[in-house]
């Protein structure tokens, strides 16, 4: 699972997520990718849920590059307990994205692999994602 190694601060307020992406738009290493078109925090675990299942349908051919990172720690609280005393327990770490945001991207295999591998992964994650292709993308 995905986690930050060191941190400046164990615990985080929740904040807002408004807008659209800012970074992290476009393709930067592959060819084929997945871009989110809602806001949502993805977990560590989702996040390795889908790249298992790209990585098995690739079955180990081409790269995959995860375009983003759980470095927003998320607390709760034991089930029944009263309200206050305190900020809960560190449970799980989240990467927070807005609409536009690229989480993977893929190279060297064909569109079809890569296409059908993308549609799995997002079968995986919260959001509604788009499959999309690299501009100067051509077909052998």
């Amino acid at each position: 699972m995905l986690q930050p190694k060191k941190t400046k601060y164990r615990k985080q307020q929740k904040g807002k997520m408004k807008g659209i992406s800012q970074r992290g738009h476009e393709l930067a290493y592959g060819s084929f990718g997945i871009k989110t078109l809602e806001t949502c925090w993805i977990t560590s675990r989702q996040i390795e849920a889908a790249r298992i299942a790209v990585t098995r349908y690739m079955k180990r051919e081409g790269q995959i590059w995860i375009r983003i990172f759980p470095d927003k720690p998320v607390t709760s609280k034991p089930a029944e307990v009263r309200m206050g005393k305190g900020k809960g327990a560190l449970s799980h770490w989240v990467a927070p994205v807005t609409p536009g945001r690229i989480l993977f991207e893929a190279e060297g295999v064909s569109l079809e692999i890569a296409k059908e591998a993308m549609r799995l992964a997002a079968q995986k994650l919260p959001v509604i994602t788009k499959f999309v292709v690299r501009n100067d993308y051509v077909q052998e």
